[in-house]
């Protein structure tokens, strides 16, 4: 049975745990390249060859905010190497990508409000390497932009979508 560790996550979603396994995993896959250290290094994860040693072997094990540093750089060294591979599904040879997005949930609107909005189908393409960039660097702002452009393509009902339930695609 595992033992599990105390983890804080990002977002403030409370506290979670990381299993030994998890930690071991993330630190195989951080210390595989170069790339790995670049991400532990913009994290703040900065420890002694020894330390990072013992953590390796299970000898010891990172305090909480050690835990949190490589767990930011895991899911930063995840999103760049995701990225690539994303940006070439999603623009698909200049084709783009369908789009499938659901309307506004208008639970909380008052019945005679109400729009009769339905799922909208379209295909976006354009600002998938911008998406995804912005997304990669969690730049609110840019996803808000690039939003925009996808909505100028639905026309009518705009402000039915600007506020989604979710968006899905497929390649």
């Amino acid at each position: 049975m595992a033992t599990s560790i105390p983890m804080s996550w990002p977002h403030d979603q409370g506290c979670q745990t990381l299993t030994e396994r998890g930690l071991a995993a993330r630190l195989n896959y951080l210390t595989k390249s170069d790339a790995g250290y670049e991400a532990m290094d913009r994290a703040g994860a900065h420890v002694s060859p020894r330390t990072l040693m013992a953590w390796l072997a299970e000898e010891r094990s990172p305090n909480k905010a050690n835990l949190a540093r490589l767990d930011a750089a895991y899911w930063d060294l995840r999103r760049r190497n995701v990225a690539a591979d994303l940006k070439a599904r999603l623009n698909n040879n200049g084709r783009g990508t369908r789009v499938e997005i659901n309307p506004v949930n208008q639970g909380g609107v008052e019945q005679k409000y109400r729009r009769d909005l339905a799922p909208r189908s379209i295909n976006v393409r354009g600002v998938w390497d911008r998406a995804v960039d912005a997304w990669m660097d969690d730049d609110q702002e840019e996803l808000d932009a690039v939003w925009d452009e996808v909505l100028d393509l639905i026309g009518s009902d705009y402000d039915g979508y600007s506020f989604v339930s979710s968006v899905g695609w497929s390649a």
